[in-house]
């Protein structure tokens, strides 16, 4: 029997490939940083993982390429209050 098929996704930042479920989907919606937890908002998400270190190294850099557009401080802001302990 075969194995279902699980969708991989790869963190941004460390680069490391999972399964979608075991990433965090960001998305810019309504000109804003949200996470996405049902993976199903309209626009371009980028994934991390639940790495603390993954969540602080992810910057306003980092995010505004994987995006592609530009993160203010405010989303950078929401984005510390969201790292995993």
């Amino acid at each position: 029997m075969r194995s279902k098929h699980r969708p991989q996704r790869t963190c941004v930042v460390c680069r490391e490939k999972r399964e979608k479920r075991q990433l965090t989907r960001l998305v810019m919606a309504s000109g804003r940083l949200q996470a996405d937890p049902s993976g199903k908002l309209d626009g371009r998400g980028a994934y991390l993982c639940e790495n603390p270190a993954c969540w602080n190294a992810a910057g306003r850099a980092t995010l505004s390429r994987a995006l592609r557009c530009e993160l203010h401080e405010d989303d950078c802001a929401l984005l510390r209050q969201m790292t995993p302990s």
